[in-house]
């Protein structure tokens, strides 16, 4: 009975492990594709440069990809220390996601009005010497989410200190759109539904599958322990 529920944890181990390192594996790829073709690809934020979508990609997926193969071999070899090290890494990583929720709620209106801050001091740089980076992913940002600016279109009015946007805000794209009437531009706001809200998702549905690998690595920790106390009182 201990042997059949051992094998039957070790195998789930190693099947969801391994979908968690090939996930990692993806992650990285993606994301070391953007740096090596996407380069002049930058972040949003005027104040943290590094921040680009490329660098947080290829660091969740270095992450993934140790936390994954550390439950493969811990289960494949049943190493108490390996199950043990995997289970605190996932409970680490839990804890943290947990505390940064709790701490994006208590602190929503401050994050909310330092972001919008930091995004609107990105667009003042928008098309300037040195920051193509950063004007090409506004206007990949505007084109893909079909918005405009990081609350509206007048964000812009303060960049071009005049009633025209980036050609990027025009619903039908074409030379010069941008100098248009505002009826012609998108007007979906951009931060609070494009941006917050989704990355809130991302969280939520993150924490799930991380609590059931928590779940599942203390029970094959224990398992492991007392299969292996079984055996030695047999012996």
């Amino acid at each position: 009975m201990a042997e059949g529920c051992m094998m039957a944890l070790r195998y789930g181990m190693v099947f969801f492990n391994l979908l968690f390192w090939l996930g990692g594996c993806g992650i990285l790829g993606v994301g070391i594709w953007l740096s090596v073709t996407q380069g002049n690809f930058a972040t949003l934020s005027s104040s943290l440069p590094s921040l680009s979508a490329a660098n947080l990609l290829i660091a969740v997926g270095t992450i993934i990809m140790v936390i994954g193969c550390l439950g493969c071999v811990g289960a494949v070899k049943e190493s108490r220390p390996l199950l043990l090290a995997f289970f605190i890494l996932l409970l680490l990583i839990f804890f943290l996601e947990i505390l940064s929720i709790m701490l994006f709620f208590i602190y929503q209106d401050e994050i909310d009005h330092y972001a919008q801050r930091d995004l609107k001091k990105g667009l003042q740089l928008f098309g300037t010497e040195g920051n193509v980076g950063l004007t090409n992913a506004w206007m990949i940002v505007q084109t893909d989410f079909r918005c405009c600016g990081v609350t509206n279109h007048t964000d812009w009015f303060e960049v071009y200190n005049a009633t025209r946007v980036p050609d990027s805000c025009c619903l039908e794209y074409s030379d010069n759109c941008g100098l248009d009437n505002p009826g012609t531009w998108w007007t979906a706001v951009s931060w609070d539904k494009k941006i917050k809200s989704p990355t809130i998702q991302t969280g939520l549905r993150f924490i799930m599958p991380l609590e059931c690998q928590t779940l599942a690595a203390w029970s094959t920790v224990t398992t492991v322990d007392w299969t292996t106390q079984e055996l030695g009182g047999l012996l």
